[in-house]
């Protein structure tokens, strides 16, 4: 064998090598995946204490009665919700779940206390989850259009005296992120539990937690991004978007969350141009806030609530 062959025998090796890792990046963090077990087993020896609250808000949301409701996303995926107590002017909460969760894993104890505050409520599939379409996860980077056309429809078809966009984790980055739009009029402020401050920072965050070299590897996921999701994680920011925001928000973190640092909300709240407040809770991990502090959480809700719905 030649020496110019073995040579080019090796780039071709090494060119398959780095898109390989390309899309292994991009499989790893963005690529449609779900879990079942996952997403409704909440056993002892995984959530401890928290696992019977966690069993009962799986049984509440189980226990409700819900309509189907679907969109077309701005990329012409279809969008699909379940509608529990909507009438024509109530007010609403459109919930948005975390990356690879669902509205019955990340809201499931709450929804009972929504309900008792009048709220008719919108449980969102994001993209790439559960009964909607698509095949990545952008990380609040798409999912930030769909909540728009969410909050369009709802004031569209409901008419609603006011609407709250209530996200959790990815979901909360994807109600921040949203804030930069123009929001329908209907809608009075958002929630953000636990939100990060861009992809970019959530990625190098995990990439460093894994004890990985960050620039080299964060090059590889945002490739495997762009290539095989068609998406660029650096083209949004909850940070920057607030920074135009014109509707309150309520920042919700819990101060032992190791995934996404609780710093990102103070981070993300000093950006905030619209009335803001935060309520960190000690000793609550990731999405934890509520049932950690479920008083404290309540009053804050009830607070916001009564001074944003004027």
């Amino acid at each position: 064998m030649s020496g110019s062959l073995l040579a080019l025998i090796i780039a071709a090796g090494l060119v398959l090598l780095f898109w390989a890792l390309a899309w292994g990046c991009y499989a790893l963090a963005f690529r449609r995946y779900q879990h079942k077990k996952t997403l409704t087993v909440f056993s002892e020896a995984r959530y401890g204490r928290f696992a019977p609250m966690l069993r009962a808000g799986q049984a509440y949301y189980h226990s409700l009665a819900f309509e189907e409701a679907e969109i077309a996303s701005f990329d012409g995926l279809r969008l699909r919700a379940r509608l529990c107590a909507v009438e024509e002017g109530k007010p609403l909460l459109l919930l948005f779940h975390g990356w690879r969760s669902s509205a019955a894993r990340d809201f499931g104890c709450v929804l009972e206390f929504y309900r008792a505050q009048g709220f008719g409520l919108v449980l969102v599939d994001q993209r790439a989850h559960s009964e909607s379409g698509g095949k990545a996860i952008s990380f609040g980077v798409h999912e930030r259009r769909d909540c728009l056309a969410w909050a369009r429809w709802a004031e569209e078809r409901f008419h609603p005296s006011a609407v709250y966009l209530d996200g959790i984790s990815m979901g909360a980055a994807t109600v921040l992120m949203a804030s930069e739009f123009d929001l329908p009029a209907s809608v009075r402020g958002i929630i953000a539990d636990c939100g990060y401050t861009s992809p970019r920072d959530i990625l190098c965050k995990v990439i460093r937690q894994c004890h990985l070299p960050v620039t080299p590897v964060y090059f590889l996921v945002r490739l495997g991004a762009r290539v095989f999701g068609r998406f660029d994680p650096e083209a949004a920011s909850a940070a920057r978007a607030l920074e135009k925001c014109r509707v309150p928000v309520l920042f919700i973190h819990g101060e032992a969350d190791d995934f996404v640092p609780c710093d990102m909300s103070r981070e993300n709240c000093a950006h905030c141009a619209a009335p803001k407040a935060l309520v960190t809770v000690p000793g609550a991990d990731h999405g934890f806030s509520y049932l950690v502090d479920r008083e404290g959480v309540e009053a804050a809700l009830k607070r916001f609530f009564r001074e944003t719905n004027g």
